[in-house]
């Protein structure tokens, strides 16, 4: 993923006191730490978090946000077989089940475990900062993955940009719709996901299509809102012209049965089509390229998510801290403004000329 982006993230509190502690702390015990990584150096960044020097063993919970996508139920399988190959003794998965304040419950019942280190998918941004300040409290390194907080201490989100998301599926739409409606499915505007998506392709829309007019769907990742929603728009404007989904996993098959249902859902090519553009890169979105049911989709790197996290996770249990700057798996940690890192992975486009490239993680799922 590439560029930079703006963003909208809560303080975090008592940032300063802690960049000192931990500055102390490395200047007296942790000197002459060296890290392999490109991006990678002593704890100088500002927000840097970790846990404190150690060997990197002991057990890491693992915490999904639910597992009803087939995005994360690939991340899920990922999990295991990343954890084994980066050295890293994973718990077994821990599902919250789309309910923020599970997720808080789940990772004080990891932190009572016993684990070492925490690898969390926040469901809400703001609320997992409690979850975040327990695993502080008792000296455990967090890796967030997928969602950024917008506040609390993290060793480092592992993402992809999420504001870039949205630029191109605006930019795809906008060269398959010269004018007309179209739609953006929404994610959940409590995530920073669904709002850097929903304002990057509404912006980028204003800026450089003009003539398209957005409308809009909250659906907070849930398929049925989706389905009803969608219904009700395509009544009062049945001359949609595109469609922007922001999780093809939970968003896919509603859409495109709604269309069916409707006698809408044309092939690419065929008069009357609705290009439509997704998020995730899961195999069904694939095949729905490769039918001409849907024209495009980003896709999210949901093994790497997995490896990443394994990655992080471990190098913050042995006192490992990072800076900005490039990394070398072809991407780039930048500082969020709240002080925290984020990794930020690469996440293509796939339309049907790179559909079948095999080195996208959704042709490797069986």
């Amino acid at each position: 993923m590439t560029g930079t982006t703006k963003r909208t993230y809560g303080s975090k509190g008592g940032a300063v006191a802690r960049r000192r502690t931990l500055r102390a702390a490395a200047l007296l015990g942790a000197a002459a730490l060296a890290l392999s990584a490109c991006g990678s150096t002593k704890d100088d960044a500002a927000g840097a978090g970790g846990g404190g020097a150690g060997d990197g063993k002991g057990k890491v919970g693992v915490i999904l946000p639910l597992l009803t996508s087939p995005f994360w139920q690939s991340y899920n399988d990922y999990v295991p077989k990343t954890a084994k190959s980066e050295g890293v003794d994973a718990l077994k998965t821990v599902n919250s089940n789309s309910d923020p304040s599970q997720q808080i419950t789940d990772i004080n019942n990891q932190l009572n475990q016993g684990v070492k280190g925490l690898v969390v998918a926040p469901l809400d941004s703001a609320a997992i900062a409690a979850g975040l300040d327990q695993a502080e409290r008792k000296g455990v390194p967090v890796v967030a993955v997928d969602v950024a907080p917008e506040k609390g201490k993290v060793a480092m989100v592992v993402r992809a940009n999420n504001v870039a998301y949205g630029e191109k599926a605006c930019e795809f739409l906008g060269g398959q719709v010269k004018s007309g409606k179209v739609v953006q499915i929404m994610g959940d505007l409590a995530s920073v996901n669904g709002r850097e998506r929903s304002e990057a392709f509404r912006d980028c829309v204003k800026e450089k299509f003009p003539k398209l007019k957005v409308l809009e769907i909250p659906a907070k990742w849930e398929s049925d809102a989706a389905a009803s929603k969608l219904d009700t728009l395509l009544n009062a404007n049945p001359d949609i012209k595109g469609i922007y989904m922001q999780a093809g996993g939970v968003y896919l098959a509603p859409t495109l049965q709604t269309l069916k249902s409707k006698g809408m859902l044309k092939k690419a090519g065929e008069k009357g089509h609705i290009a439509i553009v997704s998020n995730d890169g899961i195999p069904q979105e694939f095949d729905a390229i490769r039918k001409g049911q849907i024209d495009a989709t980003v896709s999210q790197p949901a093994d790497a998510y997995a490896k990443y996290g394994m990655y992080y996770i471990k190098a913050a249990m042995q006192g490992k801290t990072f800076k900005p700057g490039p990394t070398d798996h072809d991407s780039e940690i930048v500082q969020l403004p709240s002080g925290i890192l984020e990794d930020q992975l690469p996440a293509p486009l796939v339309t049907k000329d790179n559909v079948d490239d095999p080195k996208l993680w959704g042709n490797t799922v069986k």
